[in-house]
């Protein structure tokens, strides 16, 4: 990536307000015209959103867009929409015991509402504030409660595939388990033993650090730092590491990137969030220290390796692996080729890291690190590509925001125009969402609004 190191949130503050005038008639054109009954949207064919997956993870990241809608225009109409869909459509994920989805349907709903009601922007009504807690509540004991546990601090939220897999993804879903254990939400097992939130955030993090991403310390001949795998697999019997793999991406053995994102801005937040707990809270779980040094390393080397492993604009192709690339040229010399015929990139993916990023930039910048400056202005320089008309949807027929973003590569599920032989030109649920928030994010530094996190 080439930095742009003079860029400025303000910079960006005209081309975002334009993003938020056409999110909104996307916004309700997909709301008028979703079959619900056939699942939630995931991402768009020929420009309309169309479900599609293994379980419903995106509803949250739907109606999350319209209440981010509201936050950043003020439009109350968004608000009433968000709200409506929230307790209509999603009780049902609350206590949906079969994935590792949490953080991302309920911390975009009823996370996000919670928030507005804490800066003063949604009038405050105890019960309906009760209703929101509670379901984040419940939302982080389920999603603690599928749990594999390796012992000596160790052990991690287990991906639908099963007691077995750890998934990249999940860290960016931690954030429930924050959520729920900032409210005081204290849970129980067998036995009435209880469970600390905490404790199951920082084992996850720290197993995934183990795990999922790679430091150039010679784990196996394509260890390169900051690296990560979609999928580590365990030996559930002797609690053993067995090996990397992956669901959606190339190979164990190469780095798909919107899971290098998920692994940035989860780790980015996390310190976040981490500087507001107390050390005697963390003290059980090897001690506020330590669960920070080993949060930054982690944030650290991923958010290096996508500085070093994207085009010069900021945008990564779908897949570091990816068999075609050598036919492309030299793809970090270069800016990305969003329509080109060989291997897709990936701009969901863009938009997550962009987020973490920002704010692995404000996190060292705050407790007075070095290079601080880099990391924001990566971040900055990658939203400024999102919001060119090269990757911005600017044709309100087409219901996605983000273009050329990617699904699942492997399975062939990305819709491919006619007359091409890649998939380009569509959104996805989870990118239009991201990019939802880090404009947000941007938007509040550029007008010196409240700091946005999802823990107030």
């Amino acid at each position: 990536m080439k930095i742009d190191l003079a860029l400025s949130p303000n910079d960006l503050l005209p081309a975002i307000r334009r993003m938020w005038d056409l999110s909104a008639v996307k916004i309700m054109s997909i709301d008028r015209s979703m079959d619900r009954s056939a699942g939630a949207p995931v991402h768009t064919v020929a420009g309309e959103y169309k479900p599609r997956g293994w379980t419903d993870w995106t509803q949250g990241f739907e109606f999350g867009s319209a209440i981010l809608q509201f936050d950043a225009t003020g439009d109350e109409s968004f608000l009433a929409l968000g709200l409506d869909r929230t307790c209509s459509d999603m009780p049902v994920h609350v206590t949906h015991f079969g994935v590792h989805d949490h953080g991302f349907n309920q911390v975009s709903t009823y996370g996000n509402l919670r928030r507005l009601v804490d800066e003063g922007r949604i009038p405050e009504d105890p019960w309906q504030l009760e209703y929101f807690d509670l379901a984040l509540k419940c939302s982080g004991a389920v999603q603690a409660n599928r749990w594999t546990e390796l012992g000596d601090g160790y052990g991690y939220i287990q991906s639908f595939n099963g007691p077995h897999s750890l998934f990249i993804d999940t860290m960016r879903t931690l954030r429930v388990l924050a959520l729920a254990h900032q409210l005081g939400h204290v849970m129980k097992g067998e036995g009435d033993q209880v469970i600390p939130l905490l404790g199951r955030l920082i084992a996850h993090a720290r197993t995934t650090a183990q795990y999922g991403v790679f430091y150039g310390e010679g784990r196996d001949i394509y260890d390169v730092r900051g690296r990560t795998a979609h999928e580590a697999i365990f030996n559930t019997a002797s609690r053993a590491f067995r090996c990397v793999g992956t669901q959606q991406g190339y190979s164990g053995f190469s780095t798909w990137m919107r899971g290098l994102s998920w692994a940035i801005t989860g780790y980015a937040e996390l310190l976040e969030f981490m500087e507001t707990v107390e050390e005697e809270e963390v003290e059980a779980f090897g001690g506020k220290s330590e669960v920070i040094a080993m949060m930054e390393t982690a944030a650290a080397a991923t958010c290096d390796f996508y500085i070093a492993y994207t085009a010069t604009d900021g945008i990564p192709y779908w897949d570091t692996g990816a068999p075609g690339l050598g036919l492309l040229g030299d793809i970090y010399d270069k800016e990305s080729e969003p329509e080109n015929d060989i291997e897709p990139v990936d701009s969901s993916a863009a938009a997550i890291a962009a987020q973490g990023l920002l704010r692995f930039g404000a996190w060292r910048e705050a407790t007075g690190r070095n290079d601080a400056a880099r990391y924001r202005q990566a971040g900055l320089t990658v939203l400024r590509t999102l919001l060119s008309d090269r990757y911005l949807s600017v044709d309100p027929n087409h219901q996605g925001l983000v273009l050329h973003s990617q699904y699942h590569r492997p399975n062939g599920w990305d819709y491919v125009p006619p007359g091409r032989s890649n998939p380009c030109g569509e959104a996805t649920m989870w990118g239009d969402y991201h990019m939802r928030e880090l404009a947000l994010y941007v938007q509040r530094l550029a007008e010196n609004g409240p700091y946005l996190t999802f823990f107030g």
